[in-house]
C-alpha cells in the first residue's frame, strides 16, 4: 500500500478521484481474480501492485501530470491497469480506437497531443504507417502476448512487462483536484473531423457510483454484484467500456478480459470462467449467438446489457431462446455514457415474457442522478408516451465540452442541457423510447417515419439476421424508406423482399405501424457496413444508395 502521511489539525477534503475506487476491493476481495484469455491470472492484490509499478515505470520515462498516454490494445488486464495508473498519477489516458483509418488515428493523436504510446504488437504496422507525421509522441511502449519481439521501424523504448519488472511496487499517488482531466477519446461515425470527448476524475467516480446504485434495484435484470463474473464485450477504447470496469473493480468482482473478439474464445470464456455479466452492441451479440458453439453450451447464467444502438425485438428473442437475459440501455460518448436502462419495475415481475419484452427493449428509465426531457423549438414536451422531441440530458458526469472545439461545444450544450441529437418520447412512468436519430428519421409526404421502428418490425421475421433502414430521396414523397436485409444462411434464396413486406402487414393490422411506412422495396444484401465500433454505418449506406429510387 502507498505510504500515508499523517498531519494533525487538518480537515481532510475528500476528493472524488479514481484512486479511491481501489480501496474497497483491496479490503473486500483481495484474492478475487482478473483473467486475460487463457494467458494471465491476477488477483486484486497483484493488480494493485502492477498499477503502482506501471505508474513508477511511467514516471521513470518522464511522464508528468498533464501528459497524455495513448493506448492501442485489445481488452486486457494491461488496459485495466492503465485505466487506473495513468489518471491516478495526474496524466490523461487517451483510449485509441485502432479500427479507425490511419489518417483519422493520426489526426486524433496529434489533436490530443499524445506524449507516450502503448501499442500492442498487432498494431505496430498501423502505428508505423503514420509514425513520421506524429508531432508530439516521445516514447513507445510495446505490449505483446508472445515471447518474440516483432520486427518494426517504430523505435520501441521499452516492453511493458520489462518496464514493470524494473519498477517499484509502491507509488505515492497524489490527492489530485477531483476536476483534473482523467481521460480523452474521440467520437466516430460523424461527418467532419472526430470530436475529442474528455472526463474528469469526479465525473468518472460519480458515473461509477451511479451504475453501482442502479444495479441494486431488484428487477430480475441488470444487477451486477460482487459475486458476479464480469467480462466486457464493448471495446475498452470506447467510452471506458461503458464505465463498467470501474464498477466491477469497485465491487471486487472477478473480471475476465477476452482480448481480440473471437466468438469461439468468447463462448469458451463464458463457459469456463462462469461469466455472468457482459455488455455489448447488437452486432457483437449477433456474432456470438450466431456461432455454432452457442447452441452447445449453457448460457442461462449470462446477463447481457445491450447498447450502442437499438435492441431489435427479434434479436432479443433469439438471445432469450438460448437462456440469455438481455435488456437495453442508452448512452453516448458525450454522456460517459450511462443515461437510461430498461429496468422492469416490481409490479411487472409476474408478466409473461412477451409483455416484459416490450419494456426490456425500450430505451429505459434514467439512471440515478440523471434527468431527461424532450424538447421541440425550445419547449419541454409532455411525458405522455406520444409527444416526440429531441432528448436532452443532465447528469453530473456529462462531458463539459469537446476538446479544443468551442463551436461544436456550443451546439452540444444549449440552455443548460446536453442535446443528444436523438428523437424520443417519454411516458408517464418515465420510460424513454428513442424513435430515431435526428439525422436518420425519414420524412415522407409530410409524415415522420422511424427507421428504428421499421428495423424492429423487420427483425422479427424468422429469416432475418440483420436489418438497416435508411431514407432515400423520392421525387413525389420527399423521402421513402429503403430496407437492407441480411438473411440467416438457411433462408438464403428462399425468402424475398416481398415476403418480408407481406410479413410487415401484421404490424399495420395491429396498429403498430402505419401502412405508408412499409418500404416500397426491401433489398436482400450479403452484408451491411459497420462503423469502427461495430454499429451499422448509415452514413455509408446513405452514400451508397443515394441514387436509388424506391417506391
Amino acid at each position: 500500500m502507498t505510504q500515508k502521511n499523517y498531519q494533525a489539525g487538518e480537515n481532510y477534503k475528500y476528493p472524488l478521484i479514481i484512486k479511491k475506487i481501489l480501496n474497497t476491493p483491496l479490503i473486500y476481495s483481495p484474492d478475487k481474480e482478473i483473467v486475460y484469455r487463457d494467458k494471465v491470472r491476477l488477483t486484486y492484490k497483484t493488480l494493485y501492485e502492477r498499477i503502482n509499478k506501471l505508474a513508477d515505470g511511467l514516471k521513470k520515462i518522464g511522464v508528468k501530470p498533464g501528459n497524455t498516454v495513448c493506448v492501442f490494445d485489445y481488452d486486457s488486464h494491461r488496459y485495466l491497469e492503465a485505466y487506473f495508473a495513468v489518471p491516478m498519477m495526474g496524466a490523461v489516458l487517451h483510449t485509441m480506437n485502432w479500427r479507425l483509418s490511419p489518417e483519422t488515428i493520426l489526426y486524433t493523436m496529434n489533436h490530443a497531443e499524445d506524449d507516450i504510446v502503448f501499442v500492442h504488437a498487432d498494431f505496430l504496422p498501423l502505428l508505423e504507417s503514420i509514425w513520421g507525421k506524429l508531432t508530439t509522441v516521445k516514447k513507445v511502449i510495446l505490449l505483446k502476448d508472445e515471447e518474440k519481439m516483432p520486427a518494426t521501424k517504430v523505435p520501441i523504448a521499452l516492453e511493458y512487462e520489462e518496464m514493470l519488472k524494473n519498477a517499484q511496487p509502491s507509488y505515492d499517488f497524489p490527492d489530485l483536484d477531483e476536476n483534473t482531466r482523467a481521460t480523452i477519446f474521440y467520437t466516430t461515425g460523424t461527418t467532419g473531423s472526430p470530436k475529442g470527448v474528455y472526463f474528469s476524475h469526479r465525473q468518472l467516480v460519480l458515473h461509477t457510483l451511479g451504475i453501482s446504485i442502479a444495479s441494486l434495484y431488484e428487477s430480475g435484470i441488470g444487477s451486477l454484484r460482487s459475486k458476479d463474473v464480469y467480462m466486457p464485450l464493448t471495446p475498452m477504447f470506447h467510452v471506458h467500456a461503458w464505465g463498467v470496469p470501474y464498477v466491477a473493480t469497485l465491487l471486487g468482482t472477478k473480471q475476465v478480459y477476452p482480448g481480440r473478439y473471437e466468438p469461439e474464445t468468447i463462448l469458451k470464456l463464458i463457459r469456463d470462467e462462469k461469466v455472468t455479466f457482459s455488455h455489448c452492441i447488437p452486432t457483437i451479440l449477433l456474432m456470438v449467438i450466431g456461432h455454432p458453439m452457442a447452441e452447445t453450451i449453457d448460457l442461462s447464467h449470462w446477463q447481457l446489457d445491450i447498447g450502442g444502438s437499438a435492441l431489435p425485438r427479434g434479436l432479443a428473442k433469439a438471445a432469450m431462446e438460448l437462456g440469455i437475459k438481455v435488456w437495453a440501455a442508452y448512452g453516448m460518448s458525450e454522456t460517459c455514457p450511462a443515461v437510461t436502462f430498461a429496468l422492469t419495475k416490481e409490479y411487472m415481475e409476474d408478466w409473461d415474457t412477451e409483455k416484459k419484452l416490450d419494456y426490456l427493449i425500450k430505451t429505459g428509465v434514467p439512471f440515478p442522478l440523471c434527468e431527461v426531457e424532450i424538447v421541440d423549438d425550445g419547449k419541454f414536451l409532455p411525458h405522455d408516451g406520444k409527444a416526440t422531441g429531441e432528448l436532452v440530458i443532465r447528469t453530473p458526469w456529462l462531458t463539459e465540452a469537446y476538446y479544443k472545439d468551442p463551436e461544436r461545444s456550443k451546439d452540444l450544450w444549449r440552455n443548460g442541457w446536453l442535446h443528444s441529437g436523438d428523437v424520443a418520447s417519454i411516458d408517464k412512468e418515465g420510460y424513454v423510447v428513442i424513435t430515431d436519430r435526428l439525422k436518420d428519421v425519414i420524412k415522407s409526404g409530410g409524415e415522420w417515419i422511424s427507421s428504428l421502428t421499421l428495423e424492429d418490425c423487420i427483425s422479427q421475421h424468422e429469416a432475418v439476421h440483420e436489418v438497416a433502414v435508411i431514407g432515400v430521396t423520392n421525387e413525389i414523397w420527399g423521402e421513402r424508406p429503403l430496407a437492407l436485409v441480411v438473411l440467416k444462411p438457411k433462408y438464403k434464396d428462399k425468402i424475398t423482399g416481398d415476403d418480408i413486406k407481406t410479413f410487415m402487414r401484421k404490424f399495420v393490422e395491429e396498429g403498430k405501424l402505419d401502412s405508408y411506412a412499409i418500404p416500397g422495396h426491401i433489398e436482400i444484401v450479403e452484408a451491411i457496413p459497420k462503423t469502427s465500433v461495430g454499429k451499422i454505418n448509415k452514413v455509408a449506406l446513405r452514400k451508397q444508395y443515394a441514387g436509388s429510387k424506391p417506391r
